[in-house]
């Protein structure tokens, strides 16, 4: 079990696009955390990336299309690497794994504070929030959706509305072990906690939707 609950390099990259534009988000990562979006400037930005301010504006035209491009590849590629499920894979193991790995995500201080970020701004720059919205929770969502839809059509499952249930299994990841993080308590839950609320997650989800006896 222990093995699910640790996701190396949670915030890496991709690996297309430019070097150069790979260089900006890294920096712009950095800056956006270290100062938050009021208090990030696109000069800091540049330095940190190793460009100049002009250069940068050729790639992004203004600090909020920045933030949200930073947004859309930091949180895809995570959902995309926390939701690999095996279409043969055992259900109760897949999703177990998958919580696993969708909590470690979660709970990295960096997905912390680019949360806490993207609320401070979201009222000011709804474009933001719908970034952050799409790309992590809505692609999440989308892959769990397929797989469990997947599950029920070979009799695995019986999900009526696959993405109704997937939204309910990703909020019951998180809800007894991130949210607190969000509000305030800065220490990770401990792994048995962690294992706990998986155990009850994956429980309570196959007892709603296991196939009909």
């Amino acid at each position: 079990m222990a093995a699910t609950l640790t996701l190396p390099d949670v915030w890496a990259f991709p690996s297309h696009g430019t070097e150069k534009r790979r260089r900006i988000l890294d920096g712009a990562g950095g800056v956006f955390l270290a100062s938050g979006f009021d208090g990030a400037s696109m000069g800091e930005i540049a330095r940190a990336a190793g460009v100049s301010k002009g250069t940068l504006y050729t790639y992004f035209v203004s600090k909020e299309e920045l933030f949200r491009a930073l947004l859309r590849e930091k949180c895809a590629s995570t959902a995309e690497r926390c939701f690999v499920l095996e279409p043969e894979g055992d259900v109760r193991a897949e999703l177990t794994a998958v919580a696993g790995r969708y909590i470690a995500a979660m709970a990295e201080p960096e997905y912390i504070a680019t949360v806490r970020v993207v609320i401070g701004v979201a009222d000011k720059f709804p474009a933001v929030g719908a970034a952050y919205h799409e790309a992590g929770i809505e692609t999440a969502v989308a892959l769990l959706s397929d797989w469990l839809a997947a599950k029920s059509a070979r009799g695995e499952l019986a999900v009526e509305a696959p993405e109704l249930a997937a939204r309910q299994f990703i909020c019951s990841c998180y809800a007894q072990t991130v949210t607190p993080m969000l509000f305030g308590q800065m220490e990770q839950p401990a792994p048995d906690e962690i294992a706990k609320a998986i155990r009850f997650t994956v429980d309570a989800f196959l007892r709603a939707f296991g196939p009909a006896a």
